[in-house]
C-alpha cells in the first residue's frame, strides 16, 4: 500500500466509528452497504493520491493541484505592475531566473518585498554568468561583457511579468524569467539569449508580421544505481554524479532497456514519472503536444505546443527545468547531450518555424498551386517562403556553433543516423537539414520549416534567433535556392546530395562563424559573434587538453 493510501485509510478510519454505530441500527444488509461505500471512498482517494504523487513521491500528504495564473508566456492572464502585489498577496518569496549563453537557467530566490521593489526597474545581477562556462570555470579568453578587468561587474536583470508561473513541485513558489540589460544604455546585452531573439522578432514586427514556432526534444534517461553507498531513497542527479566519479559512464543503466520507439508499454514501467512530467509541464505553462518513447534505451521525445516564437523559446528552456527537477525526485537523470551512447541515434532538438501576419494568416502558404515552380517540392510554397528557405540554406554553415554548440554535438551529425550532414532540403524529407512541411501532406495553415540540424544540447533562444535572422535575411535580399531538393529515397552525403558538407567538428564550425565575411556577423553583429565564438574556443581548448577513455584504453600498453 502506498504511503498516501495509508494516510487515506487512516483518515477514513477516524470517521468509521459513527458509521458503524449508525450501521448497528440497521439490518445486516445496510451494514454491508456502508462497507461498500467506505471501499468506494478509499478507492477514489487511492487513485487521487497516485495521480498527485508527482509533487513528492515520498510524501505522506499532498497539497492540492495549484490554481495558477500565468502571463502571456504561459498562455494565461496577463500580470501587470498594478496587479502584481495582488497576484503575490499570499506569497512571501519569489524565484527568478535568466538564461545564460549555454541555455542554462541561472537564478535565485528572493523575498517578495525585494521583488516588488525591483520588478519595474530591475536589479543588479553578477555578469559572471556570461564570463564562465557551464561548469562555472571562467573563460580562458577575457570576453568583453564580463572579465577580471571590469571586476565581473553587475548587469541589470529585469523581470518579464508575462513569464509569470508557479512551480508546482516547489510548493507553488512564484517564478519569473528575466532579461539582461547593459547598465550603461539599458539595452539588451549582446549575449543575452532572450534579447537576441527579441531583436530578431522586432525586425518582423516592424513589417506587421510575427513568427510561430514549435520544438521537439529527444533525451536519454539514466537511473542512478543503488550501490556504491547510494541509498535507494537518496537517488537523484547528484548521486548519479557521484556514481560517475567512480565508474565508467557506460555502467550507468538506462531507464528502460531496448529499442522501443512509440511503445505503449515502456512508459508504464515508470508510470508516475512519465505522467508526472506531462502534468507538470501543463501546469508550468510549457505544455506537451506529443509525448512518447523514441528508438533507444530510455529515450523519450516531447513535442511542445506550437506558439508565438518568443513564448516557445521560454517554454523550451523551461521544459528542461521541469524534466530535470522531476527526474531528481525519482532517481532519474535526464540527458540532453547530443550523443550519449556510441552506436545509437543522438538527441535532436528540431525547431519548427513559420511567419504569420496580424490576422494569423500563414505567409509561407502560396494560396494557389504554382504551375511552374523551380522545383516540384515548392509548388505550394509562397515567394516569401522560398526566400526564407534560401536564407536558411545560405547562412546555415556560418551558424553551426549555435545549432551544434558542443564537442559532442558533431558525434550526432554523422551519416546513417537520420541526422543531416550537408546543406540540404526537401518536402517531407527527414534526412535533410531543412524539412519543408506543406500541402499536400500538411494543411495550408501548418506550412512551415523544420530545422533538423539542431541538437537537444543547443540553446533554444539562440537557435530560434538564428533561424529567424537567416530566413528574414533571405526575404530581404530575395535570395534564390541554390541546391535542388533531396529526392525521395535519397540520403544526405550521397551522390545525389548537391549541398556543401557542414562542419565536422566544433573547431571547424567556430572558425567558419568567426570569419570576417561570416553571415553570422551580418545578422547578429560583431559583438555577439566575438563573445559566443570566444565561449566556443574555450570549449575547444578544454577538449584539446583532455585525455579520453578511448585514448587511454588504446595506447596505455601498446605504444
Amino acid at each position: 500500500m502506498l504511503k498516501n493510501d495509508r494516510a487515506a485509510s487512516a483518515h477514513l478510519g477516524a470517521a468509521e466509528e459513527p458509521l458503524i454505530e449508525l450501521g448497528n441500527q440497521f439490518s445486516f444488509g445496510a451494514r454491508k452497504f456502508l462497507k461498500f461505500i467506505k471501499f468506494i471512498a478509499f478507492f477514489l482517494c487511492r487513485n487521487a493520491s497516485c495521480r498527485r504523487l508527482v509533487d513528492n513521491p515520498n510524501s505522506r500528504t499532498r497539497s492540492p493541484r495549484p490554481n495558477i495564473q500565468m502571463g502571456d508566456s504561459g498562455g494565461g492572464t496577463e500580470v501587470t505592475y498594478k496587479s502584481l502585489e495582488h497576484v503575490l498577496r499570499n506569497d512571501n518569496k519569489v524565484k527568478v531566473a535568466g538564461i545564460d549563453i549555454d541555455g542554462v537557467l541561472r537564478g535565485k530566490l528572493m523575498s517578495k518585498k525585494k521583488f516588488l521593489g525591483i520588478a519595474k526597474e530591475g536589479f543588479g545581477f553578477c555578469s559572471v554568468i556570461f564570463g564562465w562556462d557551464m561548469h562555472d570555470q571562467t573563460y580562458f579568453k577575457e570576453l568583453k561583457i564580463s572579465n577580471a578587468e571590469n571586476g565581473y561587474h553587475d548587469i541589470i536583470a529585469v523581470p518579464d511579468l508575462s513569464s509569470f508561473r508557479r512551480i508546482p513541485w516547489e510548493d507553488d513558489v512564484p517564478f519569473f524569467l528575466v532579461s539582461f540589460l547593459d547598465p550603461n544604455h539599458r539595452g539588451p546585452i549582446s549575449a543575452c539569449p532572450r534579447g537576441l531573439l527579441k531583436t530578431a522578432v522586432d525586425r518582423l514586427e516592424k513589417q506587421g508580421l510575427g513568427a510561430m514556432a514549435g520544438a521537439e526534444y529527444e533525451f536519454f534517461q539514466f537511473r542512478a544505481p543503488v550501490n556504491n553507498g547510494i541509498d535507494a531513497k537518496e537517488r537523484n542527479s547528484s548521486s548519479t554524479a557521484k556514481f560517475l566519479q567512480e565508474n565508467s559512464h557506460n555502467a550507468l543503466p538506462p531507464l528502460t532497456e531496448g529499442m522501443f520507439g512509440y511503445s505503449l508499454t515502456r512508459p508504464v514501467h515508470n508510470q508516475e514519472y512519465y505522467y508526472g512530467i506531462y502534468d507538470a509541464c501543463e501546469t508550468f505553462g510549457c505544455g506537451i503536444e506529443g509525448w512518447h518513447t523514441e528508438s533507444g534505451p530510455g529515450v523519450f521525445e516531447a513535442a511542445l505546443e506550437f506558439g508565438e516564437i518568443k513564448q516557445m523559446a521560454d517554454k523550451a528552456g523551461l521544459f528542461k527545468y521541469v524534466v530535470k527537477s522531476l527526474g531528481s525526485k525519482f532517481g532519474i537523470t535526464p540527458c540532453f547531450m547530443a550523443k550519449p551512447r556510441e552506436g545509437l541515434p543522438g538527441n535532436s532538438g528540431h525547431m519548427h518555424v513559420s511567419i504569420v501576419d496580424k490576422s494569423g494568416k500563414n505567409m509561407f502558404y502560396r494560396g494557389s498551386k504554382d504551375p511552374n515552380p523551380p522545383y516540384q517540392d515548392l509548388e505550394h510554397l509562397s515567394d516569401m517562403g522560398r526566400h526564407f528557405l534560401a536564407g536558411l540554406l545560405d547562412g546555415l554553415p556560418d551558424v553551426m556553433p549555435i545549432v551544434a554548440p558542443t564537442i559532442n554535438s558533431y558525434k550526432r551529425l554523422v551519416e546513417n543516423f537520420w541526422a543531416p550532414v550537408t546543406v540540404s532540403w526537401g518536402l517531407e524529407h527527414r534526412a535533410a537539414s531543412i524539412r519543408l512541411i506543406a500541402p499536400p501532406t500538411a494543411s495550408p495553415k501548418a506550412t512551415r520549416f523544420e530545422v533538423r540540424v539542431a541538437g537537444a544540447d543547443a540553446n533554444p533562444f539562440l537557435v530560434l534567433a538564428a533561424i529567424l535572422a537567416l530566413g528574414w535575411r533571405g526575404v530581404e535580399k530575395k535570395l534564390e535556392i541554390k541546391v535542388p531538393p533531396l529526392g525521395k529515397g535519397q540520403s544526405v552525403g550521397g551522390a545525389s546530395d548537391k549541398g556543401i558538407r557542414l562542419a565536422k567538428g566544433l573547431k571547424e564550425a567556430t572558425a567558419q562563424m568567426m570569419r570576417k565575411e561570416s553571415v553570422a556577423r551580418e545578422v547578429f553583429g560583431d559583438e555577439f559573434v566575438e563573445h559566443f565564438g570566444g565561449t566556443r574556443e574555450h570549449e575547444i581548448k578544454l577538449w584539446d587538453e583532455a585525455v579520453t577513455d578511448w585514448e587511454f584504453k588504446r595506447y596505455v600498453e601498446t605504444v
